[in-house]
């Protein structure tokens, strides 16, 4: 995707992570001027496209958290595997959204939902869970996931499995890891 089109489609899913990740911060302006900064270095891979009979919707940011348990993968490994999301949805200037949660679904607080599952994949930065496309398997309600045909989450930060803690003695356990993103959504 050009630079054109992340500001047209995509740029307002970027302002909506820095809200989130600002916390309760009203600073609109601030979010502005990162925007601005940031130029073509939001530029979303080639894999991570939707179809061109798709078009953009609405974008929301999230905040959560990656759940992760320890597991056994062999005789003598163990690691951290994902688990499920676990995140509050907002739109612009915070306004609560809905929870995005294990499937991955997304429901809104209107009561419709989404289900999707991913078509791709891609790393952005080493340290943050991976940027992805995501194709709707099922839909739920009539509100306005019910129209959604693809889901991109975007502008990740954190959410990655720990490196470390999980052995033996830790089969089991289950760790929250936080994590942001931006989910842009296409009818």
């Amino acid at each position: 995707m050009n630079c054109n089109a992340v500001s047209r489609g995509l740029a307002g899913a970027l302002a909506l992570v820095l809200f989130a990740c600002a916390g309760d911060s009203d600073d609109t302006d601030g979010v502005a001027n990162s925007l601005q900064q940031l130029g073509c270095a939001t530029d979303v891979p080639a894999s991570l496209t939707v179809p061109d009979s798709a078009h953009p919707d609405f974008t929301l940011a999230a905040r959560g958290v990656q759940v992760y348990a320890c597991k056994q993968t062999d005789a003598d490994r163990y690691e951290w595997t994902f688990v499920a999301p676990d995140a509050r949805l907002f739109e612009a200037r915070g306004r609560p959204a809905g929870h995005h949660y294990a499937g991955p679904t997304w429901k809104s607080i209107d009561g419709s939902s989404v289900k999707g599952s991913v078509v791709a994949s891609e790393r952005v930065d080493s340290e943050a869970i991976p940027w992805l496309l995501l194709r709707a398997t099922a839909h739920d309600g009539d509100g306005r996931m019910a129209r959604v045909r693809y889901v991109q989450r975007l502008f990740t930060v954190g959410g990655l499995a720990p490196s470390a803690g999980c052995d033996a003695t830790h089969l089991g356990a289950a760790v929250d890891v936080p994590y942001t993103a931006s989910y842009a959504f296409f009818r």
